[in-house]
């Protein structure tokens, strides 16, 4: 019998604060709750702390302080982009494709049906990649147009060539944006050298604290404010900052970019670990997207399809999480709703889409003890 424990492998959807992060945060709002928009020493303390932290993180990605903008997380610096494109720069035209996040989705609908802009969708092929030959063709329009795509799929883990994409945008004098929630704090993006327009971010991913992000609008973007009211963040996100959000962001990126190559390597050594364990146990095991695979895909997640019977498939999830196992059916964002994700929609065949396909998502806190564990409660379905 095996003893109930508890196994967090939900990291795509959040990740644990680290330690010294909540340590930094708290010193901070014990030591420094002055208003950054206040001219006096109070306020003045609070309004270096976020310039020192808006320094740091634009160190990471090569770029000046003034191309980063702290917003509420990703969400917020997607629809900031994506709005004040098509209302700011006359943009008429986004190209994108089905399986980006629903910030990016539900944002481009609801531009189509306010400014009547053109979607074109890039085909897909069974493993979750875009077409880039099409994206070549699509680029030769005459109409302004701005491309977002992500460079890690949230529920699949495959990875874009950004820096490819970023120049054949850059080629056709075309905007390029990418939802980077799942990279950032996960893989150094260098833009200087991946000319890139626009990128959103979110701490929650990283072992930062929930409820703040940036986006990093390429300086002289022309972009504008989405939230109206004071002067904060140069005129282009109005409100009060929150300050131990923003510090302990920093925190957390720094520490996780130190500690980059050691992290990166023990969660991937874990993900192929856990894959070879899943090859041993099911006959038929499938990967979905490029997941299984360690160099096309993130290593931070894996999104497996199992040959389990369907009587049993609808019981899974309740059981793993009876049994302490936490895991996805695709993405947290829609997990309460029951239907299937529009990820796996787009890619899997009708016979796969029938089976259980969970997302499991590491982080430097996960071990390999908790991977057989959680292979031990799998084989009660087999």
């Amino acid at each position: 019998m095996m003893h109930m424990k508890t196994v967090y492998f939900d990291n795509a959807a959040t990740t644990k604060i680290r330690d010294e992060v909540i340590d930094r945060m708290s010193e901070v709002m014990k030591s420094n709750f002055g208003n950054a928009s206040s001219t006096h020493s109070y306020g003045r303390q609070s309004k270096s702390l976020i310039e020192s932290s808006r320094k740091r993180i634009a160190s990471h990605f090569n770029v000046s302080a003034a191309e980063i903008v702290f917003t509420s997380g990703g969400t917020e610096a997607d629809n900031l982009v994506l709005r004040s494109a098509v209302r700011d720069l006359g943009v008429k035209e986004i190209i994108t494709s089905r399986i980006e996040h629903h910030a990016i989705l539900h944002t481009i609908d609801q531009l189509e049906k306010e400014y009547g802009i053109n979607i074109k969708y890039l085909d897909l092929d069974e493993m979750g990649n875009v077409d880039m030959t099409q994206l070549e063709a699509l680029l030769q329009s005459n109409s302004k147009q701005l491309v977002s795509l992500m460079h890690i799929n949230n529920e699949i883990g495959n990875k874009l060539d950004l820096k490819c994409v970023a120049e054949l945008c850059k080629a056709n004098n075309t905007l390029f944006h990418s939802d980077t929630v799942q990279s950032v704090g996960h893989y150094k993006l260098d833009l200087q050298s991946i000319p890139i327009d626009y990128l959103a971010a979110s701490a929650h991913k990283f072992h930062g604290p929930k409820g703040v992000g940036f986006v990093f609008l390429r300086k002289n973007s022309g972009l504008r404010a989405l939230i109206f009211g004071g002067e904060q963040e140069r005129g282009l996100r109005a409100g009060t900052e929150s300050i131990h959000n923003i510090v302990g962001m920093d925190e957390a990126l720094s520490i996780s970019y130190e500690n980059l190559e050691t992290e990166s390597s023990y969660i991937k050594d874990l993900k192929s670990y856990f894959i070879n364990q899943l090859k041993a146990t099911f006959n038929n095991v499938n990967f979905n997207g490029q997941s299984g695979d360690l160099d096309k895909s993130t290593y931070t997640l894996i999104n497996v399809c199992l040959p389990i019977a369907p009587e049993k498939a609808g019981l899974l999830q309740f059981q793993l999480d009876l049994k302490g196992i936490a895991c996805s059916k695709g993405s947290a964002c829609q997990s309460g709703s029951s239907q299937n994700s529009h990820v796996l929609t787009e890619i899997l065949s009708d016979e796969h889409l029938q089976r259980p396909s969970m997302r499991f998502s590491f982080s430097r806190y996960n071990t390999k003890e908790e991977v057989d564990y959680v292979i031990e409660v799998l084989k009660e379905f087999v």
